[in-house]
């Protein structure tokens, strides 16, 4: 499988494909959930996504079980070493019940808590990227800041990112980080993929942000960033035709560029999933799609994207296809 380095020069490389292990303990079984990091380690992918929270907004979960599902794989199967686990803090409920706004947040304790929480659950002494999941503005930056540096200086996270943050978030953290001495984000994670919503339009998941023309300017200008792309195939919608489009990609653009899509799908023998995560990894600037599937096959068709090739003259078809004038 194609590697790229992760969080600049110093950091891991992993695999170019990252797997979501949002469903699994849950809506996907762990016998499934097994099978599925089994073929995926086995295709040559190490980069597995998770979070402290995953899946609690489901009746009857508690936000434990995609951690502790990946916990109990890499110790049954001894793989620490040979896996890269990213997870988040910041997201999950302090009450029962609830969603997000009773949210743990980034204040210096909620981060250790959260912190200790996930190695716990994943069974491990450290993870490999570690995401404050969303924004908290009620905590001062300098805070997060250095809750964050100070579990990278006590080796249990490397590479730290942010999540769902609005750039000058990203930038500013960054500069406090810089001016401070202390470890800084450097990878991004955001909801993006080849459709693009209205800037206008709420889209229905609650907390999710998606990649805007400012951040990827960003990230072309400072490659030191990685960014990292969740909701990548947006649920299935691009094959699936029971799974509707949010309102949010209700405009002209999305007919023209899923006309695009098709095209170049049946030019390449490719199915529109494998040529939107094509399009992702080899954008500018270029992606790592997250994927979340809940089938073996629904991933051996993800990965027949990794070594897709997509040629300039049809990369550029559909990036002209439905120019995004609306955002």
């Amino acid at each position: 499988m194609r590697e790229r380095r992760i969080g600049g020069p110093s950091g891991p490389v992993a695999s170019a494909l990252c797997l979501g292990a949002m469903p699994f303990g849950s809506t996907v079984d762990e016998k499934t959930s097994f099978a599925i990091l089994d073929r995926f380690v086995e295709a040559g992918g190490t980069l597995i996504d998770t979070a402290d929270n995953y899946v609690f907004w489901i009746p009857g979960t508690t936000g434990d079980e995609s951690e502790t599902t990946v916990g109990r794989w890499l110790a049954s199967r001894g793989l620490r070493d040979e896996v890269l686990i990213s997870t988040k803090a910041g997201g999950r409920p302090t009450v029962p019940g609830t969603g997000l706004e009773t949210a743990e947040g980034l204040s210096a304790p909620a981060v250790r808590a959260a912190a200790e929480g996930s190695l716990r659950r994943l069974g491990t002494d450290r993870v490999d990227l570690y995401w404050t999941h969303l924004e908290d503005r009620s905590v001062p930056l300098e805070e997060t800041v250095e809750a964050l540096d100070a579990l990278v200086r006590d080796g249990k996270a490397a590479v730290l990112g942010a999540s769902n943050h609005a750039t000058w978030r990203i930038e500013r953290a960054r500069a406090v980080a810089r001016e401070h001495g202390r470890t800084g984000y450097s990878c991004v994670q955001q909801r993006y993929s080849y459709l693009q919503p209205r800037a206008d339009v709420e889209l229905p998941e609650g907390g999710h942000v998606h990649a805007s023309p400012e951040l990827l300017d960003y990230l072309r200008e400072d490659q030191d960033l990685t960014l990292m792309a969740y909701s990548s195939l947006l649920s299935g919608a691009y094959t699936r035709p029971e799974k509707r489009l949010p309102a949010a990609y209700d405009h002209p653009g999305t007919a023209p560029r899923l006309a695009a899509l098709r095209e170049v799908a049946a030019e390449l023998g490719l199915t529109p999933n494998q040529v939107v995560l094509a399009w992702l990894m080899g954008g500018d600037p270029p992606a790592i799609p997250i994927v979340g599937v809940s089938s073996v096959d629904q991933l051996d068709e993800v990965l027949g994207a990794v070594d897709a090739d997509l040629p300039a003259e049809l990369r550029a078809l559909l990036d002209r296809a439905g120019a995004p004038s609306h955002l």
